[in-house]
């Protein structure tokens, strides 16, 4: 595996703000974790239609085809010979050059990519081999090493995430108040719950006993942030699955023992399909089966 040097630290609370991140016709990246918001822009830029065109799509004629028809991470739309849109495998050289080291991302392969397009370009270039199979991307930034997470920390890792989770809500709150456009009116109404109890654990260094005490004490707390997190990777598209590419937001630095992230998704990957469903997920994080619910999927 490859990462960053083994940790047991404390969850960080980002200070990414969401109107540092707005691109385009300017509209904010409403209700989404700062990790999310980080690696949104270099993943997934098609999600967001005032993103798309100015940074993967060349300008085109209210004549084009192409120009609303919409294609997979690594395709791009060609007219046939009938005139009509078809989505073919782009190919890496067409991707945009990255501008920033944090442009590039690294692949399953331990192959560091110049932009998230040029991987999933190759990946398409590469459909019915084993290889193009295995490629995924890994996680934002250029390939590392990355310490094995040992067995220990493997059994923090669900109560450090789920406190971080939890205070990453906190503070978008906190934000939303003083600048509306943090979190969607619904997901203030949950979040406000959590921050005026009394009884909550702040933000801090906490043993792991601590975060075990408080998870059992305060259950209900934990139920929505593990819903929210689940949402806002479940986009791409939105099927209550999370493939490897959409749990990628998760493996980068910001993260409370990143190391431990990949190993602990393939142990929540109950059927071995490669993917974690939201059933899986929440039972990873400790949420009882009566508090699954898909409607705080928001």
């Amino acid at each position: 595996m490859r990462g960053r040097r083994s940790t047991t630290a404390p969850p960080t609370i980002l200070s990414t703000s969401p109107r540092e991140e707005e691109q385009g016709n300017g509209a904010p990246l409403v209700g989404m974790n700062p990790v999310q918001i980080r690696a949104t822009v270099d993943l997934y830029p098609s999600a967001r239609p005032y993103l798309a065109a100015s940074l993967y799509r060349p300008q085109a004629s209210a004549a084009d085809p192409c120009e609303n028809f919409r294609c997979k991470r690594g395709k791009t739309c060609k007219l046939n010979e009938e005139k009509k849109p078809m989505c073919v495998c782009q190919e890496p050289s067409a991707c945009p050059q990255s501008v920033t080291d944090y442009d590039h991302v690294c692949g399953t392969d331990n192959v560091t990519y110049d932009t998230s397009c040029e991987l999933f370009a190759t990946k398409c270039n590469l459909e019915g081999t084993k290889r193009g199979h295995r490629l995924h991307l890994d996680y934002t930034g250029p390939c590392k090493f990355i310490a094995p997470c040992m067995n220990a920390e493997l059994v923090q890792f669900p109560l450090r995430m789920r406190d971080w989770l939890k205070n990453v809500l906190l503070q978008l709150y906190e934000h939303d108040s003083m600048s509306p456009g943090f979190l969607t009116p619904k997901q203030r109404i949950r979040v406000r719950k959590i921050h005026e109890s009394e009884r909550r654990l702040h933000a801090g260094d906490h043993p792991i006993e601590l975060l075990a005490q408080d998870f059992e004490k305060n259950y209900n707390m934990y139920i929505y942030p593990v819903h929210w997190q689940f949402a806002q990777m479940d986009q791409h598209p939105s099927d209550r699955f999370l493939s490897h590419s959409e749990l990628a937001p998760l493996r980068v630095p910001l993260v409370p023992m990143e190391h431990c992230t990949s190993r602990f998704f393939q142990e929540c990957d109950a059927d071995k399909d490669k993917q974690v469903s939201f059933r899986e997920w929440a039972n990873c994080f400790g949420i009882k089966d009566e508090d699954m619910d898909v409607n705080l999927l928001f």
